[in-house]
């Protein structure tokens, strides 16, 4: 059964031009090293942070094998942090370690801010974090005096409507040109990379590997930043595989190609918005296992304009939600209204049957967005209330596999 609506060619064709990182971008190179150090399985944060602040810009300390333990490191300007694929580097599971200074990380809140980060870049021009090693954030171990790992922590934050204080993997923030390459990481307390108020960031063959049981993981969010470029990643994890959001400052110019995402909450957009997100396309992407595919939430607290998204040549199996436009994620009131508006879906091809959702404030503010070439498989459920939805899509999806 096929389903036809008016077709609008030129505006795809023009937000397809337009939205996308305004660098250009191509695959980083590792710098050469300035020291190399070997991991005991003990306790290293001084030596690692010593060999970071004395580093010169342009080098990378090269973690060359074994184990590391450490506390919070921060990575100066300039500087990289290389993780060979001989090495890996994980966060120390003591609460203190990450402390604030409040005595609340390890525990639950109504702020949920009270821990550092594991891997700090801040105000940094250049650095990054490169290599074929694995950066581990420990989630799933107990930690030290608590009886509880950091994910029961999260699931404890949930039930008792709570925020748990937990230290992400790796914060951004205020810097300009950052690099991930190659790195996996794995196992964060709670988010893995947060990107906060940045021009230029790239993620490029970052593998990330966490259970899909780890709330709040999420793999990679660009917050409040422009010109972020996320491709050839696979990520795997237990909230939004990436969640773009602009609650600081808005988020625009952002190009996400050729990833593959598995077990997740999918490619989020939001849902805090508030300062608008523009100029995203997200090209050629494989989701696999995920709960949602292409999702847009936000609610009347943290609304604002979405527009220029354009997803082209997107392959879907066993996901649950394959498209979800939803300005109602959660019942909350407020005046940041949200408004989607120029989304378009090129070339998408679902696999299994899901629910669409498509799901405005009212028939005054619609969701907005253009279909052009999508196959679904026959039995899904469309769900459209005050949308306006042009283009068409197909019930002939087939086939088992991306």
């Amino acid at each position: 059964m096929q389903k036809l609506v008016a077709i609008v060619l030129s505006l795809a064709v023009l937000q397809a031009a337009e939205a996308k990182d305004l660098r250009s971008v191509s695959e980083p190179k590792i710098p050469s090293a300035c020291t190399s150090l070997s991991g005991s399985g003990k306790d290293e944060t001084s030596a690692i942070q010593k060999a970071l602040s004395s580093c010169a810009k342009g080098k990378a300390v090269r973690l060359a094998s074994g184990t590391f333990i450490s506390g919070p490191l921060t990575i100066p300007s300039g500087v990289g942090l290389w993780v060979d694929s001989g090495a890996t580097l994980k966060a120390s599971t003591t609460p203190k370690d990450f402390d604030e200074g409040k005595n609340t990380c390890g525990t639950l809140d109504n702020d949920g801010k009270g821990c550092k980060p594991f891997i700090y870049i801040k105000s940094a021009t250049g650095s990054g974090i490169y290599g074929k090693g694995t950066i581990d954030g420990q989630g799933g171990q107990t930690m030290t005096g608590k009886g509880e790992t950091w994910w029961k922590l999260a699931a404890d934050a949930k039930s008792k409507n709570k925020k748990q204080n937990a230290p992400r993997l790796i914060q951004i923030e205020n810097s300009k040109d950052i690099t991930l390459y190659l790195i996996t990481l794995k196992n964060s307390p709670n988010f893995h990379v947060a990107s906060k108020s940045t021009n230029g960031f790239t993620a490029w063959g970052v593998t990330i590997n966490t259970p899909g049981t780890a709330r709040n993981t999420d793999g990679i969010d660009p917050m409040g930043s422009q010109n972020i470029t996320i491709a050839h990643c696979n990520i795997a994890t237990g909230d939004d595989n990436v969640a773009i959001k602009a609650g600081n400052a808005p988020t625009k110019y952002v190009s996400i190609l050729n990833n593959k995402f598995g077990v997740g909450h999918g490619m989020s957009i939001g849902s805090e918005v508030n300062d608008g997100v523009s100029d995203v396309t997200v090209t050629t992407l494989t989701l696999d296992g995920t709960t949602n595919g292409l999702r847009i939430k936000s609610d009347k607290s943290r609304g604002g304009l979405v527009t220029g998204v354009t997803y082209t040549d997107v392959c879907m199996h066993n996901v649950k939600n394959p498209i979800v436009l939803d300005t109602q994620y959660s019942k909350a009131s407020g005046s940041h209204i949200p408004t989607f508006k120029g989304i378009t879906f090129n070339n998408v091809k679902v696999l299994t049957a899901g629910t669409y959702t498509f799901d405005g404030i009212s028939d005054s503010n619609p969701v907005e967005a253009t279909l052009t070439n999508v196959h679904i498989k026959s039995g899904s459920k469309w769900v459209a209330t005050h949308a306006k939805i042009s283009g068409k899509y197909a019930e002939d999806a087939s086939g088992s596999s991306c």
